[in-house]
């Protein structure tokens, strides 16, 4: 299941940069749009696999919660024509998924340890 997380969320980070570089409201736009949200969602929902039972959750499952909830409110602003608030919304989610790396990297994070050897 990490590897399902970390290729989504790494192409969700890709293509999130590419979002922003582009012009918005386009057929492309869209459609780059939707495959976004399908990489975030898999990568949010994937998260709740990573720890074990023992465990349970995490704050950083909230993450993942609020990422879902903030797509789902992004798309109902765009449908409902509110594009100031569905450019909130899809910038804030980029960000935080931005955010979430910078953290997976730091020292005794799983990412970290992975990458360190």
């Amino acid at each position: 299941m990490i590897a399902v997380h970390l290729s989504t969320a790494l192409a969700a980070l890709t293509l999130g940069v590419v979002m922003v570089l582009r012009a918005k409201g386009t057929p492309s736009h869209r459609l780059l749009g939707r495959l976004w949200v399908a990489l975030m969602s898999v990568a949010a929902l994937s998260s709740f696999w990573l720890t074990g039972l023992s465990e349970g959750f995490s704050v950083i499952h909230l993450l993942s919660v609020w990422t879902l909830v903030a797509m789902a409110l992004a798309i109902y602003f765009i449908r409902k024509g509110n594009v100031k608030s569905h450019k909130r919304f899809m910038v804030g989610t980029f960000l935080g998924l931005a955010g979430a790396g910078t953290g997976a990297l730091m020292p005794g994070r799983t990412l970290f340890a992975l990458l360190a050897g």
